[in-house]
């Protein structure tokens, strides 16, 4: 099984608003940048694109370390919280909707397909990956708000 370093970022302007997300791929020393965005959107939703797309992009199933600055993110799968809101019918354990119900439907599968080990970094603090993503994901959030 191939060891890959996923590293994302997502950004919004507004929070709903225009936002854009990054993703960098590393096996080896082979790089493989991923960026995208949406109109109308938040931050979550741009952070958790970010890590669908890397995943999206493996064609086999790997050992993946995931680097993102998202509690959100890193929370909902280590903890388990996603699994759990699925398993209740996309509810919280306080009764009340899960966020993002369609995109964690995409995510979680992937997530089985392929070994994952989370790592949570704080944004902002020069971490060169997370930077780069950021920059990437910025970018995409700058085109939709024009």
């Amino acid at each position: 099984m191939k060891t890959v370093y996923l590293f994302t970022d997502g950004a919004c302007s507004g929070n709903p608003g225009p936002g854009g997300w990054g993703a960098i791929l590393r096996w080896n020393e082979i790089e493989k940048e991923l960026s995208g965005g949406d109109a109308d959107t938040t931050n979550n939703r741009m952070e958790m694109m970010a890590v669908i797309a890397g995943l999206e992009a493996l064609k086999e199933p790997c050992e993946v370390h995931l680097t993102s600055d998202s509690k959100y993110v890193i929370d909902a799968l280590s903890k388990g919280w996603a699994k759990g809101w699925k398993a209740k019918g996309w509810k919280k354990s306080d009764g009340k909707p899960a966020l993002n119900a369609e995109l964690w439907q995409r995510l979680l599968p992937l997530c089985e397909k392929h070994t994952l080990h989370y790592h949570w970094i704080k944004g902002h603090a020069g971490h060169p990956e997370n930077e780069r993503c950021d920059r990437l994901a910025v970018a995409q959030s700058k085109r939709f708000s024009l």
